[in-house]
């Protein structure tokens, strides 16, 4: 069985990695979204908010995938993915500049675990600008960002910002 990890912060979790992450369970037997727990990060959500909204976004938008699930892990992602089975990560490529750091830890990756080859796959084109820090500020500053994320995203952010769009 192939075991795909795509993982990620997802603070929040847009359209663009649910494209990544369907595009993703076609390729794989399995895929785990793998909450990253990053202590150099303060993420908006917690984690468990994160989690729920990772699952209602693949509920929302690809239901009739039963080969995708959630899961969180904390440390070395090779490490995380050896231990899962895993013989690919998936990273998302929006721009040159994610390539430069993506390629660095794909190698750093392959020389700590040969066997877990990592994966790249480019967002549909009308994604390649949406990140999740431009998502949490367009929302910060009451923007609507509904054609940029699952339903429950942008409710949840609308309510983290206590915003009413008009």
């Amino acid at each position: 069985m192939k075991i795909a990890i795509y993982p990620g912060t997802f603070d929040p979790i847009t359209n663009g990695h649910l494209d990544i992450i369907e595009r993703a369970s076609e390729m794989f037997d399995e895929v785990i979204v793998a909450l990253a727990r990053n202590s150099q990060k303060s993420p908006l959500f917690s984690e468990s908010e994160r989690q729920a909204l990772v699952e209602q976004s693949l509920a929302e938008c690809c239901p009739h995938r039963k080969n995708i699930r959630t899961d969180a892990f904390q440390g070395l992602l090779v490490e995380y993915a050896t231990k899962r089975g895993a013989t690919a990560v998936v990273r998302g490529l929006r721009a040159m500049s994610d390539f430069e750091y993506e390629f660095q830890m794909a190698l750093m990756n392959r020389k700590l675990a040969p066997e877990v080859t990592t994966v790249f796959l480019m967002p549909h084109e009308e994604y390649t600008y949406l990140n999740s820090t431009i998502i949490r500020e367009l929302a910060r500053y009451g923007k609507d960002v509904s054609t940029f994320v699952p339903k429950a995203v942008a409710n949840a952010l609308r309510e983290k910002f206590e915003i009413r769009y008009h």
